[in-house]
């Protein structure tokens, strides 16, 4: 050391906070020998792994660490001299400058070391009035806590948890005292976990502990970046305090906030970017009974999206979604579908949903049922897209039973308004508002849907129904075209109520499907061709109707049939075979008019035909034959009920194949015609 330094007036310790880079650190204030700093990170005191230069300098020195601390650590480095004389000055002896010079240095030292401590100590103001600093014995302090009475003198207190015998009570009847700690308590914030929510700092991490910790959890009104996805769990809740309380997106790459299980809530939130906003499935347990409500989402790649995802036994059925708008999606708004071998999404509930693209390019539709079994249901909502959407609302091939109900669909493009794919099943559209200049509902199903004051040019489509009284102002069929190109059979679907066939190219055989497939189902065939080929109406698998093959054999013959499920019946047509009775028994016979004509035979005795009088409700406009039938001599007579006969008097037949044909007016049986 050298022979004298300065000690200069100051406080001998220095703090630092390291970097994780800087590892020299300089005391500004002299010591004696290396021994004399001591070095601390944190508050664990360090014995190696630096080194001291510096000593016996007067303007202090240098420490320097073989690492360098982590950053955020403090560093204190501080003199330490032990309070001890160890020289003496002896009687008459020499002093010499260099000796006394060191003693003063060291008690300078000292006495700064010593100001230094009482610097840190709780103290009285330098202004204080004079007050008692004594303490309370040790039996009377013990367990107590330190205070100061009213004129500043200590004294102990018993321990009392102030907070916790802090209440409230509610307004209102019947309210209870409650400590204000359990209070506070009801409702965690985000903010609570260390959120920030200034859009900057990433709160990924304090809104997830946050929902770890509690089953409710607030997020008061600012913006708060993520950059992970939240998980909100079974039973609880997430909710905000609606378009002030933002969660966005650090980007696009992950889904914002994931239900994998069951029952619970998001709310009162504006959600920003994601890959989806929100996706619902079925990863810890069944992902049903969850609630979206009262959402804004914006510019997610997918705004909802929900996964059938991998295991049937944990479906994505029966959540509720309300009042929610999806803004400028880059895919689809809403998406329903299935990644893995799990049940389809079904029965799972929107309300008010609007899915608005803003004019920005989407590559996909407003709502995409892909995947959805059974009754999945959207009322009262809208899309409103770009020219470059896909559809408004796109339902899929794997669907059924999909319910739309007052839908609003709009885009300044040809975008279809509804599309149903081919596959799909059951679906039903209740007053659909089609904005859009593309179809109104763009049909690949091949009709296997119901539209009810929905599509154009037909408001309505109905499946198999059953009316009770219907009035119809003008009753239109619908129709279709047949006309093979070299003949052959055609197997009618009945897709048409009327068919308009043409045999010009060849022998045709329509084939009706079998009777019990059709129960119900009428259908008119017309021929429209002159040529010499044959038409003939069959039934697959069955004898055909009234059992046997119709035959229309001339330009314009038609004929219509009915299926009652055990058999196709000819209920009209205009060259229907003639229905005739034949009667062999002597006697009295008479006629129930149900056949135009009744071959009479009196081979074994005389036959009397009784016609009913022409006043009868079933003789009324009736027109009838009667034809002997047999070779004998034996007559038979025809005459009417109450006297007389056809006009007036009754007809003898004598001969084999004598007839007479007679009309009834109301008033009388009128001859049309005889042979003798």
């Amino acid at each position: 050391m050298p022979s004298a330094i300065d000690v200069p007036r100051g406080n001998p310790r220095v703090q630092y906070l390291a970097d994780g880079v800087q590892a020299d650190f300089t005391f500004p204030f002299p010591v004696f020998e290396d021994g004399d700093l001591q070095v601390f990170l944190g508050a664990a005191r360090q014995t190696t792994g630096y080194a001291v230069s510096g000593a016996g300098e007067t303007a202090g020195g240098t420490v320097v660490f073989e690492a360098p601390p982590e950053a955020g650590t403090p560093v204190l480095l501080r003199r330490r001299l032990p309070i001890e004389r160890m020289s003496d000055f002896l009687e008459s002896g020499p002093l010499p400058a260099s000796s006394l010079n060191r003693e003063f240095d060291q008690l300078t030292a000292a006495l700064q070391q010593v100001a230094g401590d009482q610097e840190l100590m709780l103290r009285y103001t330098d202004t204080d009035l004079p007050a008692s600093n004594r303490l309370p014995e040790r039996t009377v302090r013990a367990g107590q806590l330190l205070a100061f009475d009213t004129v500043g003198n200590p004294i102990v207190r018993p321990p009392v948890d102030e907070e916790a015998l802090s209440t409230f009570v509610a307004p209102g009847a019947g309210a209870v005292r409650r400590p204000v700690r359990e209070k506070l308590a009801d409702v965690l914030s985000v903010r609570d976990f260390g959120a920030v929510g200034d859009g900057v700092v990433d709160d990924t991490r304090a809104i997830q502990a946050a929902l770890t910790s509690a089953d409710a959890v607030h997020v008061p009104p600012g913006t708060y970046r993520i950059t992970n996805t939240l998980t909100v769990g079974y039973g609880q809740t997430l909710h905000g305090a609606g378009q002030r309380s933002v969660i966005a997106g650090a980007s696009a790459a992950f889904d914002l906030i994931h239900l994998p299980d069951g029952y619970a809530t998001v709310s009162g939130l504006r959600l920003e970017r994601g890959d989806a906003a929100v996706k619902l499935f079925g990863r810890d347990g069944p992902c049903v009974h969850n609630t979206l409500s009262d959402l804004t989402i914006w510019d997610p790649r997918v705004g909802l999206l929900f996964d059938g995802y991998a295991d049937p036994n944990w479906p994505c059925y029966w959540n509720m979604v309300s009042r929610v708008m999806v803004a400028r999606p880059s895919l689809h708004g809403v998406w329903l579908t299935r990644t893995g071998e799990g049940d389809t999404p079904n029965a799972n509930r929107f309300s008010m949903v609007r899915v608005y693209s803003l004019s920005a390019p989407i590559a996909g539709c407003g709502f995409f049922v892909e995947q959805g079994k059974y009754n999945n249901s959207f009322q009262d909502c809208e899309a409103n897209l770009s020219t470059m959407a896909l559809a408004c609302f796109r339902v899929g091939a794997n669907t059924d039973k999909t319910l739309i109900l007052n839908f609003y669909a709009e885009s300044l493009g040809g975008v279809p308004n509804v599309q149903l794919d081919a596959g799909s099943v059951e679906t039903a559209i209740v007053n659909l508002l089609s904005m859009s200049a593309g179809p109104a509902i763009y049909d690949l199903s091949g009709g296997r849907y119901t539209a009810v004051n929905a599509g154009y040019p037909e408001k309505n489509r109905l499946a198999r129904s059953r009316v009770s009284e219907l009035v119809v102002e003008a009753l239109r069929y619908d129709t279709e075209y047949v006309e093979p190109q070299a003949g052959g059979v055609v197997a009618l679907d009945l897709a048409s109520s009327v068919y308009l066939v043409s045999a010009y190219s060849g022998d045709v055989e329509l084939r009706l499907p079998a009777a019990g497939a059709a129960n119900g189902h009428a259908v008119t065939v017309k021929r429209t061709d002159a040529s010499a080929h044959r038409l003939t109406v069959t039934e697959d698998g069955g004898p055909g109707p009234d059992g046997r093959t119709v035959a229309l054999g001339n330009r314009y013959d038609f004929v219509t049939i009915v299926s009652n499920g055990a058999g196709w019946w000819v209920v009209a047509g205009n060259n229907r075979p003639g229905n005739a009775h034949f009667h062999d028994r002597p006697g009295l016979f008479e006629p129930d008019l149900n056949q135009a004509l009744y071959l009479v035979s009196a081979f074994n005795g005389a036959v009397t035909v009784r016609l009913p009088a022409p006043g009868a409700l079933h003789a009324v406009g009736r027109t009838v034959t009667v034809k002997k039938a047999d070779v004998s001599g034996n007559p038979v007579t025809v005459t009417v009920q109450g006297g007389g006969g056809p006009d007036n008097a009754p007809v003898t037949l004598g001969a084999t194949g004598s007839a007479v044909t007679a009309m009834s007016n109301g008033a009388g049986w009128h001859i049309l015609g005889r042979v003798a």
